[in-house]
């Protein structure tokens, strides 16, 4: 409830404290009932012995009810009159003086509602992280909203319930201030950013975060073009391996409220940054400023973390001829709309970075060295309930109805090559049903060619918290280049047409955070006049630890 609202009807309760025609008063309680007396302190009011509450508030700087009215300190028409309560006595910038139910400065905004209270210094009102109270529970309810828990059920049961709409499950959301899906509840009051295992920022006390995935697969793979794979001449290979370890620091930025860092760094073969991002409030509405390492366009397939992958690896065909890894990047956002229906998101780009990762570095190839830069924007729609570009397609639980759609539209030069391109994707899930479709386009200014993209991921909860199962299936066409360079960089030597069907099955063998994976993989890849495709399957063991 909002504090000021609080203190209204607190000093309305208490009214009969300082009104002209007072009720008599109550009877004097038994002997034995009696509160101890003590020596009064200074200020002349009455300390509270150990036989029961005091008659009045009497300490009103103690942040404890005394009186056990209900109403703590200077929320109590008892303190009225009190020193530490009287209007315009100072500054209200400190924890204690935004936190002690009283408008300190006199400028009509209490507590955490006062602008005053979002400035250097001030921790308790970082609600954004912890919810406001003390612990990571505790929200704009006091965390005394939760539904009951029956038999059998655990607290990821409860998101969707009780009026939650499940549309805040990330880290990212879960810190930027705003009521995103619009069910009343802020970032760490959110029943997903409290009880979604994926969701770490809101644990405990905020600060600077530090998480792992790592993932450890067992691989046979078969390849070979057509009349070898007839003939039945390819043999299988063998391969145990760390597939991923992905390291990540990400958390609130000191002394800047509704702020979001992430840091992510892949250490594999070579320690590389894949993407960094660093996120700041504009205004108090949900619009934001985002400097990041450049990697995210319109597609997420750069930004999604490795243990949000549905099929484990992002498919490369849906990114490789459309995004661009730049040096760096600036973008703004937020909604378009109060009820953050639509929402925008606006970037510009620039410099020769790589998706392996070159931070601080530059990344030319082809003896080519023409400034690459790209500028874009998105439009996201939630047709029902909430979604972000971040959420995590793995269910774990059942989930209410969640249906959102993005429209984009970019241009790109590249070293060798410029084009538009345009980016659609629509998103569903429902109770134990997760559905995503995207297509990507472009038209190469340069070589006339238009390669278009499209893939579909389906996820089914078969066994809350213990199966999901899931499929993709997607190709690249290519298109002919009808004016191809004499060398061509390594980009454009990828852009190939391609055909791939996956299938998998994960189950849960520790809550969300352990997954056992068994994926089977069908790829066909064309040659670079578009015949003769090399074929390749691949079964793939993985075990997974995401915390």
């Amino acid at each position: 409830m909002n504090r000021r609202l609080l203190v209204v009807l607190a000093m309305l309760c208490a009214a009969p404290a300082w009104a002209d025609d007072a009720p008599p008063a109550a009877a004097k309680p038994p002997e034995s009932a009696a509160p101890a007396q003590v020596d009064a302190p200074a200020g002349g009011a009455v300390a509270v012995g150990e036989a029961g509450p005091a008659k009045k508030e009497t300490n009103c700087s103690d942040r404890k009810d005394d009186d056990g009215d209900g109403v703590v300190d200077c929320a109590d028409a008892d303190c009225a009159k009190s020193d530490a309560c009287k209007v315009g006595s100072g500054p209200e910038n400190t924890n204690a003086r935004c936190s002690d139910w009283f408008d300190n400065d006199g400028d009509g905004f209490v507590d955490c509602d006062d602008p005053d209270c979002e400035g250097s210094g001030v921790t308790i009102c970082k609600g954004s992280w912890k919810g406001e109270g003390d612990g990571p529970s505790a929200g704009a309810s006091g965390g005394e909203d939760l539904p009951e828990l029956k038999d059998g059920m655990t607290v990821e049961d409860l998101i969707g319930k009780g009026g939650d709409k499940d549309g805040e499950r990330s880290d990212e959301v879960c810190s930027d201030g705003v009521d995103n899906d619009n069910d009343g509840r802020v970032d760490c009051a959110d029943f997903g950013c409290r009880f979604d295992p994926d969701v770490t920022v809101c644990r405990g006390n905020p600060g600077m975060r530090f998480s792992i995935v790592a993932g450890l697969e067992n691989s046979m793979v078969t390849k070979g073009v057509q009349s070898e794979w007839d003939a039945g001449t390819i043999k299988p290979q063998y391969e145990t391996r760390f597939a991923r370890l992905q390291l990540r620091s990400f958390g609130p930025m000191p002394m800047i409220q509704n702020s979001f860092y992430l840091i992510s760094i892949r250490a594999e073969r070579d320690t590389r940054t894949t993407f960094a991002m660093f996120q700041v409030p504009l205004g108090r509405h949900g619009h934001y400023l985002n400097v990041n390492s450049g990697g995210g366009g319109l597609s997420v397939a750069l930004i999604t973390s490795t243990s949000k992958q549905l099929l484990l690896d992002p498919a490369y065909y849906m990114y490789s001829s459309f995004e661009q890894s730049n040096g760096a990047a600036v973008e703004v956002g937020g909604p378009l709309t109060k009820n953050r229906m639509f929402n925008y998101r606006a970037f510009l780009a620039g410099g020769s970075g790589r998706s392996t990762g070159t931070i601080g570095g530059t990344y030319y190839v082809a003896d080519n060295s023409n400034y690459t830069w790209s500028v874009g924007g998105q439009v996201a729609i939630n047709a029902v309930g909430a979604m972000s570009r971040f959420d995590s397609p793995f269910l774990y639980t059942p989930v209410p109805t969640t249906v959102g759609f993005t429209v984009g539209g970019k241009y790109d030069q590249r070293s060798q090559e410029r084009y538009p391109a345009f980016n659609l994707a629509g998103v569903l899930r429902h109770k134990r049903l997760y559905a995503q479709a995207e297509t990507y386009g472009k038209y190469s200014l340069d070589y006339g060619n238009m390669p278009v993209a499209w893939n579909v991921q389906v996820g089914v909860l078969a066994i809350p918290k213990w199966l999901l199962l899931a499929a993709d299936y997607g190709e690249l066409v290519a298109g002919k280049l009808e004016n191809p360079p004499a060398n061509l960089d390594t980009t454009l030597k990828k852009q190939l047409d391609e055909r791939q069907a996956r299938v998998a099955a994960h189950l849960y063998f520790y809550r969300n955070i352990g997954l056992l994976s068994l994926l089977f993989r069908h790829q066909e890849i064309a040659d670079i006049a578009g015949k003769n495709p090399t074929k390749a399957q691949e079964l793939v063991l993985s075990t997974q630890f995401r915390f």
